[in-house]
């Protein structure tokens, strides 16, 4: 179930027996989503499961494996990450935040102005301190002129470990007079696109199997 149409959506899904598979975030209102938490925890016979596509890409599992079981980089402190989407001039992602929620700060003032008109920007930072002191920095962008580019960093006591540092298209690199290059995926979907379909695929075999759903805790 794609975010337009959520949360009431899910939360009806729930009341009528229905397993429920949304796209995240439920909501950008708190006291929208918690009726759809309610109604899952009334119906435990229910699968209801908010994705995140990350937790399914085989890159991110491996890193989640490597810090929290492997112990790879010992106690983990700081998260760098950043979300950056190709420049679109058709004014899809204008239309986009007009029911997904916004970022944080407007810095190109060459983007659409009907931007400003929904409280969203194109470029943004974020900083998050957790308890304990561990930090979290985030980047969010909708103006990169080489494609999407995805890039996590976990910084640890005894290392730190990066998920797709230069991004691929494919495994195709040319090398010329220019040096070494190569194709950047130019959306969200094809970076993704592995995913998504594994994570639809797990939710079935929940359902249909009886299972917890994925990362139920």
């Amino acid at each position: 179930m794609p975010r337009i149409v959520s949360p009431s959506k899910p939360d009806t899904g729930g009341e009528k027996g229905i397993h429920v598979l949304c796209e995240k975030p439920l909501s950008t209102d708190l006291g929208e989503a918690q009726p759809v938490v309610a109604t899952a925890k009334r119906h435990p016979e229910l699968k209801v499961m908010a994705d995140f596509s990350r937790r399914f890409d085989a890159s991110y599992r491996d890193t989640s494996e490597e810090i929290f079981q492997g112990k790879t980089i010992g106690n983990s402190f700081m998260v760098r990450s950043n979300t950056c989407d190709l420049r679109d001039g058709t004014g899809f992602f204008v239309r986009y935040a007009s029911r997904n929620g916004g970022l944080l700060g407007r810095w190109d003032t060459s983007a659409p102005p009907r931007i400003e008109e929904l409280s969203d920007v194109d470029n943004a930072v974020g900083m998050v301190e957790f308890w304990g002191g561990k930090i979290a920095y985030f980047y969010c962008s909708r103006t990169q002129a080489h494609g999407h580019d995805v890039f996590t960093e976990v910084t640890g006591t005894d290392g730190k470990i990066m998920v797709n540092v230069m991004p691929h298209r494919n495994h195709v690199v040319v090398p010329d007079k220019l040096g070494m290059r190569n194709e950047v995926p130019p959306e969200y979907w094809q970076r993704f696109e592995d995913a998504f379909a594994l994570e639809a695929n797990e939710f079935t075999e929940a359902v249909l199997k009886d299972k917890p759903v994925p990362f139920a805790t």
